[in-house]
This record gives C-alpha cells, structure tokens and sequence, in this order.
C-alpha cells in the first residue's frame, strides 16, 4: 500500500492550510488512516486519525480544535484541515495507513503504511 500526501507549504501565522492523502490501492476506503508530524528535532507526533467509516476520529493534545481530519473513500482521499496555525506547527506532516479494517491508533509504531511527507512551515 503506497500512500501520497499533499498540500504542504509556507503559510502565517494564523493562516490555515489542508493536506490530502491518497493511495493508488483500490481498498484504500478499508484503511483506518493516521497523520504524524515530526518537528526539526523532535520526535515524531501523532496528530490524528481516522477510521475507516469516518465516524470515529481523534485527535493529537497539541491539536485539537485547531485540525480536523475527514475522509471521502469514494475518492480515496483523506484530509487534515489546519486552521490558526502557528510556528510550533511547523514539521513534516505524514499519513500513514494502518491494515484493513483495525480501529485508529495513536501509536505510530502499529501503522503499516507511511506516506512520503509534505513539508508544513508556519511563519510568525
């Protein structure tokens, strides 16, 4: 399974910016999909995730209420919309997928699938 985000890019501070996520695997829909983000320096952090139905979402500390996460499976895509972003935002942003059908995860270390990263940088 190869996933592909987007969307990334140089935005202000308290601008908003959406990332996609997409995969070429016809179930991608199956796929319970994450997003992580590693800052310069600093570890990877769990963002957030989303199950495969789209009915059941959460969320990273760090983020919730700024960042939702939506799915449309019928175009194989995944977003995380960023609003009121600021410099501590700023990271490689990562979706990855975990194997059909598992609930979500906070655990980066239980997804099986890892896009390639789409580069976020929030200027103050």
């Amino acid at each position: 399974v190869q996933l592909q985000a987007s969307g990334g890019g140089l935005v202000q501070a308290g601008e908003s910016l959406r990332l996609s996520c997409t995969s070429s695997t016809r179930t991608f829909s199956r796929f319970p999909v994450g997003w992580f983000r590693r800052a310069p320096g600093k570890e990877r952090e769990f963002v957030g995730a989303i199950s495969v139905s789209g009915t059941s979402i959460r969320y990273g500390n760090s983020v919730n209420g700024r960042f939702t996460i939506s799915r449309d499976n019928a175009k194989k895509m995944v977003y995380l919309q960023m609003n009121s972003l600021g410099p501590e935002d700023t990271a490689v942003y990562y979706c990855a997928a975990r194997r059909e059908y598992l609930s979500t995860s906070a655990r980066e270390h239980e997804y099986d699938y890892w896009g390639q990263g789409t580069q976020v940088t929030v200027s103050s």
